[in-house]
């Protein structure tokens, strides 16, 4: 068996008792191991036809999801190759905001690709040398196949949204919510294009279908006035944003009160009364009409600030909180006694309205015009849930477009024409460099390869196609799962931005780089170990997997 690295071995009784050692080829053949298992779990979730998987976690709830990053976030991976998989998903969401699942694909096809050089007696370096020349050609090619696309382009934006969003439980209404996203975006696009779009929100609520979605000019909270007395809606609002409750403190250690009379309870609820006034004084001497509130508010309390017209609600999220405090101006306060007039935010009007047949605080006319919300209904929390993030995806690719201002070909188109270049570009480069560029690639093709295993479609005959409609010109050929072909993306409104392609390729080879580079593996006790021989069995055999995905191996 052939060594990488390594030297003489280290004198006995330099690790610590229980430590785990392997070396050379086992380490390497280990951690390609798991990169690829992590891969095949995905696989199946790629492109429009693609499946979703049923995550259960310890006590019992569920999340059905094809969305890359949440299923290998939600899985217990604990192989530390694994993990490094999990971390390209997580850099290509916070980067790109979509294309998880082609990042992880990719990375475990270069490190199959890799793997077989690897049995021809390549050296590792000579691989990561090639593929990162391979890494820095691709992206300059990317380059000269994006076009360009501005805010004014709103069709093509659509069709980035609408693409984004293909095969994640959106696809009945996938039209219209992209054209509510273009919408939402173009709401807070700047005088220069760029569109911030964390200035979105997105509400979820179970209820109704897709096609209820409404997009709000301002921000919609969960939630409704605490008392019926209180003013339906506030305008010109002054936003009071209290993280303290508004309500008689309970003592730290066990205490006991004894009333002998009658008086001296009422004496003692009087007191108690007159504490909650003066809690609420404070608040009105501070010239707020509406409190948002992050913690509770007694009756006693709710009755006082009804009578003093101030719109109230409670037990406010955190991240609701903090949006609200962004968007019109407001600090929040921690404690009743630091309020003053300078901490309180501003808005056009604050108001408890029906949206969808519910009741929802609406907060528009902030300082911060840039302040929308979508709100996405579904018929199960499971089915709102996936639509929210099918929207995000299509906010965020929208977002990515016009900061950029290029876009892609899509259904596999980009990774076909990369693939056809590389291979001109190796041949050109020679030695045993140009093997490893052919591998890198070979690795790109798994997209369409996995676009047309997913459809049902026999994948050799559509690359094969895929690779003749290139080499006539075709550059913007993608697989078309409805004609069973190559059809040109660009024409079809397949479209991504150049983003996404250009971040999943960049973090597929630098993963795969370095988990190549790695020839020794040496775990401490109490870290989990290396996965055992059973565990390595169930990685191999689901890298094999060409199904749904089975069981979730233990990793």
């Amino acid at each position: 068996m052939q060594q990488y690295g390594g030297g003489p071995e280290m004198q006995a009784g330099i690790y610590r008792e229980g430590t785990e050692k392997t070396g050379g080829r086992d380490a390497l053949s280990n951690n390609i191991a798991a990169g690829k298992a992590v891969a095949a779990v995905i696989r199946t979730t790629l492109g429009p036809q693609g499946m979703d998987k049923m995550l259960v976690d310890s006590i019992g709830d569920v999340v059905i999801t094809n969305d890359g990053v949440t299923i290998l976030q939600e899985m217990a991976i604990e192989h530390p190759a694994a993990k490094m998989m999990v971390g390209i998903a997580k850099t290509q969401d916070d980067e790109a905001g979509d294309g998880t699942t082609t990042a992880v694909l990719l990375a475990g096809e270069l490190l199959k690709t890799a793997e077989a050089l690897i049995d021809q007696d390549l050296h590792p370096t000579v691989i990561v040398q090639g593929y990162r020349m391979a890494q820095e050609k691709a992206a300059s090619i990317l380059d000269e196949l994006s076009f360009a696309v501005g805010p004014e382009e709103r069709e093509i934006l659509t069709r980035i949204a609408s693409t984004a969003m293909t095969g994640k439980g959106a696809e009945t209404t996938k039209e219209y919510l992209a054209d509510l996203i273009v919408e939402a975006v173009s709401l807070i696009t700047d005088d220069e294009g760029h569109a911030d779009v964390t200035n979105i929100r997105i509400e979820k609520k179970v209820g109704g279908s897709a096609d209820d979605a409404e997009i709000i000019e301002g921000i919609v909270i969960d939630k409704e006035r605490l008392h019926p007395s209180m003013p339906g809606s506030v305008t010109d609002a002054e936003i009071l944003l209290l993280n303290a409750a508004i309500e008689m403190r309970k003592t730290e250690i066990d205490a006991e009160i004894t009333i002998t009379r009658p008086e001296e309870l009422d004496g003692y609820l009087a007191q108690e009364e007159e504490m909650q006034r003066e809690m609420v004084g404070r608040i009105i001497a501070s010239g707020a009409d509406v409190v948002f509130c992050q913690k509770g508010i007694d009756e006693f309390a709710e009755k006082i600030l009804a009578q003093a017209g101030i719109f109230a609600v409670r037990r406010m999220k955190k991240s609701d909180m903090e949006t609200i405090a962004e968007a019109t101006g407001a600090s929040i306060v921690s404690s009743l006694d630091a309020i003053s007039g300078d901490d309180l935010g501003r808005a056009g009007m604050v108001g408890e309205k029906r949206l969808s047949g519910e009741r929802m605080v609406v907060i528009s006319g902030c300082r911060n015009p840039h302040a929308v919300t979508i709100v996405v209904r579904g018929g199960t929390s499971h089915v709102a849930d996936e639509l929210g993030l099918a929207v995000e995806d299509g906010l965020r690719a929208v977002g990515a477009t016009l900061d950029d201002k290029k876009a892609v070909a899509g259904g596999g188109a980009v990774e076909i024409e990369l693939s056809r270049r590389l291979s001109a570009y190796g041949s050109g480069i020679g030695g045993r460099e140009q093997l490893a560029i052919d591998a890198f690639a070979t690795a790109l093709e798994a997209i369409p390869r996995t676009l047309a295993e997913n459809a049902g479609l026999d994948p050799i005959d559509m690359l094969a196609a895929l690779r003749t409609a290139h080499e006539q010109g075709m550059t913007t050929a993608g697989l078309d799962p409805d004609a069973e072909g190559a059809v040109d993306m660009r024409e079809a409104g397949v479209i991504e931005p150049l983003r996404i392609k250009a971040q999943a390729i960049s973090s597929a080879a630098e993963a795969a780089a370095m988990i190549l580079r790695i020839d020794e593996i040496i775990a401490s006790s109490g870290t989990g170990g290396m996965p055992s021989e059973e565990e390595m069995a169930a990685m191999q055999a689901m890298g094999g997997m060409g199904g749904m995905g089975g069981g979730m191996p233990m990793m």
